[in-house]
Order: C-alpha cells, then structure tokens, then sequence
C-alpha cells in the first residue's frame, strides 16, 4: 500500500527534505513495507526517500544481491569508513529529514531506530523527526484494493463467530472446552479462505477477564451452564494486499448474570459514544485525533464509576498485521495525537475486566471520504447460547 509520490507530497507541504529508513536485520517493519529483498539484510541498509527525486538504497556489498529486484537505485558501501561517507553523501542538502523515531518512544509503533544511529545521523549533519504522520499518510491508509478486501473478510468473520456461538449449544450437554471451540473457529475461517496468523480467543468465565488470554489446544475451561463466554477473531483475505478484520462478540449459557450484564450494556454505550464522537467532528469539519476518541469513550466509563476495569487503549490500527502501524485510538497506553485520515482503518473495542468475567464489544471502522463508517456488525444484544 506503500504509496511514495503521497510521501513526496508530504514532506513539501510540511518542510522535510527526505525520508530516511534504517534497518538492521529486519528491526525496522517500515523498511521491510518499503523494500522489496530477496531476503533479509545481514548489515546496515538505509531507503532514502527525497522530497523531489528518485530514492535510493544504501546497502553492504554482500547484500546486494537481495536487494537486486528492489526497484531502487543501489549504492553500497563496504567498510564502516565508506559507509559514513555514503550515508552522509545521502543526507547532504537534506538535513530536514523524517526516521522511525519518535521522542520518548511515546509511539512504540513507530519507535524503530535506535539511539545510536541517531547520533550517528546527527553527526553527520542530519535533522530527525518522526515519520509517524508522514507513515499514516503514506503507507497506512487503505487503497480501494485493501478496503475492497477488508469487505470480503469482515462479513465472513461475524459469520464464523456465530458459527461457533452454535457449536458451543450443539457441544453443550456432551462437553467441550475453550481449545476445541478455538479449533473450530480457527477451521471455519480458513475454510472461508481467511489467513489466520494467530489465535482465536475463546474465553469462558474468569478467563474471559484476561483480555489476551490463549486457549490451550484441545484444553482449557469447560462450558457449563451460566457460563460467560467471550470470542476474539481476527482474519484477512490470501490475497496479496488484503487487511484485516478484527472482531469481539459475547454470550452466555443462559440468562446472563446482572454483572456481566451491566457491563455489556456500559461497554456498548462507550463504543456508541466513540463512534458517535468520530462522527461529529466529521460531519464538522474539524480533524480529530485518536486520543480525542479514547478520552470520550475512557470518560463515559469514568462517570460510572468503571474506569479502573478499563485497562487497555479502546482501539488500534488496522493494515496488513492486525495491530497496524497508524493511529490508534489512545489516550491511556500512549498519547496518540495523529489525525484520524481518510483511507485509516482500526478498531473501536472498549473492554471491562475483572476477577470472574470480562466484556468487550469490538468493532471496525473505515474513514472514508465522507467520514467514518462501521464496517463489522454491531452487538446489540448477549448471544444466548442455548443446547438445541
């Protein structure tokens, strides 16, 4: 999705010379999103991207070859005294320059370069500020292609959630545990041709107040009646390109116990009022940040009296790995100041979490042209799990 003319654009329009990605041994994602390698990197590259011309790489002479098909235009350097000259021929009218840092590492996102090389690129004369913005704008936003593929997976994501919402009422009498409903989720979603990295996340009772709790496979707590039950999914599309969806439902065995019930009901007003707040300033005309989202929803819990059990950021980028790289609504884990930009994908999940159960309700939403748009079913009501 990488799209290098809108960085170009960017740094014109907010007095940056270049773009200037380091990595070592694959410690920089950003630079693996840029840089087509045959592999990776066993010495130090750089990617500049200039804010008029063409880029170019900086790379050891062993590792050229992996960088052969890169599409970019190849110096290399040998020893560390070429490497210095290279790098600060590279920097040269260029000081103003944008790097995966950003201070205080506030943003651990796009806190990827390490204080030495810092030093080494201010010794040589260069400027750095953080690429946070410049990335979102350039690389994070969804093209048609990736928003067309978020489309395909989110409808069939609810769909094998409920799936397996039945699964636990036909298993009910017999028996079944946390690990072999996952197994079942898991196999719905890549029958539906989804790619799934990692999980999903069945959680029963106490567990499901364990907001990244693992099932064990084939184990775990086993489904009873008046059972809480708490299911976290995440999945693409195969294609090349596709983003993620990214999706939390919750059911009971049963008529729901009071508490959870409460909390469901003060976890849906949150995501309301979230989403409710993106729409608002949309609809005025006035940027809104991600903190801005998690303050409206973190207060709402506050006034009742529930912020302590509120222990997470309400929601994260969404791109090509399930927590992507651009703005997260977040005012709790980090101060995330960057603008909400059309083309930004992420979640709206507000969660309460305690000793015998957890709630979270989990969403997603597109900024479109027009504004915010909630792409994944919403939860109204506690599934009812029921034998049949």
């Amino acid at each position: 999705m990488a799209d290098l003319a809108a960085a170009q654009a960017f740094m014109r329009a907010h007095g940056l010379d270049a773009w200037l990605v380091y990595d070592f041994h694959g410690a920089n994602p950003v630079f693996a999103e840029l840089v087509a390698a045959s592999g990776p990197g066993t010495r130090r590259a750089w990617l500049l991207v200039p804010a008029d011309g063409a880029p170019r790489l900086l790379v050891h002479h062993v590792d050229a070859g992996r960088f052969a098909t890169s599409g970019f235009a190849l110096t290399t350097y040998r020893s560390r005294d070429e490497h210095e000259r290279a790098l600060a021929a590279l920097l040269a009218q260029r000081p103003a320059i944008a790097m995966e840092y950003v201070p205080r590492g506030d943003l651990p996102a796009l806190s990827h370069v390490d204080a030495g090389t810092l030093e080494l690129v201010r010794a040589l004369g260069g400027r750095p500020a953080s690429s946070a913005e410049l990335y979102q704008y350039a690389v994070a936003r969804w093209d048609a292609a990736a928003l067309a593929s978020h489309r395909r997976a989110a409808p069939a994501l609810v769909a094998a959630v409920h799936e397996t919402f039945r699964f636990l009422g036909e298993r009910l009498r017999s028996g079944v545990c946390e690990g072999e409903a996952a197994a079942f989720l898991r196999a719905r979603l890549e029958h539906a041709a989804l790619e799934v990295a990692e999980g999903p996340v069945v959680a029963f009772d106490a567990h499901s107040g364990d907001p990244h709790y693992e099932p064990p496979a084939g184990g775990g707590a086993t489904l009873h009646p008046g059972s809480w039950v708490l299911i976290d999914a995440w999945a693409k599309g195969r294609e090349i390109g596709a983003v993620y969806a990214d999706v939390t439902w919750v059911g009971a065995v049963g008529p729901p116990r009071p508490e959870p019930a409460a909390a469901f009901a003060a976890v849906c007003g949150a995501r309301d009022l979230a989403v409710a707040a993106l729409e608002r300033a949309y609809a005025a005309g006035r940027p809104i940040a991600g903190w801005e989202a998690d303050r409206a929803a973190r207060t709402y819990l506050a006034e009742r009296g529930l912020a302590e059990a509120f222990t997470h950021r309400l929601g994260h980028s969404l791109g090509f790995d399930v927590h992507g790289r651009g703005a997260n609504l977040d005012d709790f884990e980090t101060h995330d100041t960057r603008v909400l930009i059309p083309g930004l994908g992420f979640t709206v999940e507000p969660g309460l979490y305690y000793d015998t159960f957890g709630v979270r309700s989990e969403i997603n939403v597109f900024i479109g042209p027009s504004g915010p748009e909630v792409t994944t079913t919403i939860q109204r009501h506690i599934v009812q799990i029921a034998a049949p």
